[in-house]
């Protein structure tokens, strides 16, 4: 097949590529920046194509002829002090997801998998807001679409548990806010093969799949793990919410996206991220990964 992945560069999307390869597929992946991800193009039936993926017409140029679209695209911050207002989530979930609806439309895309969230358009943080916006946007149209819900995502280079890792070698105290928030921790791996069985089923085709591993864990308890995993004595100080809230507001005032927390990060918390569905890797007959079996050799210290 031919397929497509906006975000085929980012953390989920090169698990989903190589994946994908092994399959023999012929690999597109659009990006503003080919330079920057000179690698993917020394892959084996991986092309990368240079463009504004905002361009609903370039878009369609990219698609033509593909049998399917994977968009991965999305973020779990906004830049700028205090964050942007919503309007970085806004730009990245609803406005590109709307872009690439209507490029699979003008290019006679048949199908198409989108990452989506755990509480997809529950509660009241922009991220999860307007990943239920999208999600309306793709259930509303005439395509042929798979819903992915995964919990948080772990794996080599993940945005929670090697983010954690950085913060623990700085100091022997962890003062955590939402510190009782519930995950339910799914592997890079498994996330990637539920997309790559999914493309292959026609029963997949109007389903939504929430993605969780086997453990139900607190913050509390992953950040622990990843300090014990480290090899590091950490105490970790569970914040009353008012000083929870101030830590996220003080961690926002990092003035680009890749902040520790934010404020809109500290309302997703107050969702718990666990499977409230059917299990979507059980649906698809995936294995789960433990945390264990990956994460402590990731964070195991080099050297």
């Amino acid at each position: 097949m031919r397929i497509v992945i906006l975000g085929g560069s980012g953390f989920v999307g090169t698990a989903l590529l190589r994946r994908l390869a092994r399959d023999g597929h012929e690999l597109v992946v659009p990006t503003r920046n080919r330079s920057r991800h000179r690698e993917l193009a020394l892959r084996t039936r991986v092309q990368v194509a240079e463009g504004d993926v905002f361009d609903r017409d370039w878009l369609a140029r990219q698609f033509d002829g593909a049998d399917a679209v994977i968009h991965l695209v999305g973020i779990l911050n906004e830049s700028g002090i205090g964050g942007a207002g919503g309007r970085e989530f806004e730009r990245a979930h609803v406005q590109l997801t709307a872009a690439v609806i209507d490029a699979c439309a003008l290019a006679r895309v048949p199908r198409l998998l989108q990452m989506s969230a755990l509480n997809a358009g529950s509660g009241c943080s922009h991220y999860l807001r307007t990943r239920g916006a999208a999600e309306a946007l793709l259930r509303a149209s005439a395509l042929r679409w798979t819903l992915f819900r995964p919990s948080v995502i772990f794996g080599p280079g993940d945005g929670l548990f090697c983010r954690f890792a950085q913060l623990l070698r700085l100091t022997p105290v962890m003062p955590l806010g939402a510190a009782r928030a519930r995950f339910q921790p799914v592997a890079v791996e498994d996330v990637a093969e539920a997309f790559a069985v999914a493309l292959q089923r026609p029963d997949s085709i109007g389903q939504v799949y929430e993605l969780g591993g086997p453990e139900v864990v607190t913050l509390a308890e992953i950040v622990a793990r990843c300090a014990r995993w480290l090899g590091l004595r950490r105490f970790v100080v569970a914040l009353p919410h008012p000083i929870g809230w101030l830590q996220a507001a003080t961690f926002g005032l990092w003035p680009f996206a890749n902040k520790p927390l934010s404020l809109d990060n500290f309302h997703s918390l107050a969702l718990d991220s666990v499977l409230t569905a059917e299990d979507g890797l059980h649906r698809l007959g995936i294995a789960k990964t433990p945390m264990a079996r990956v994460m402590p050799e990731v964070l195991r210290p080099r050297g």
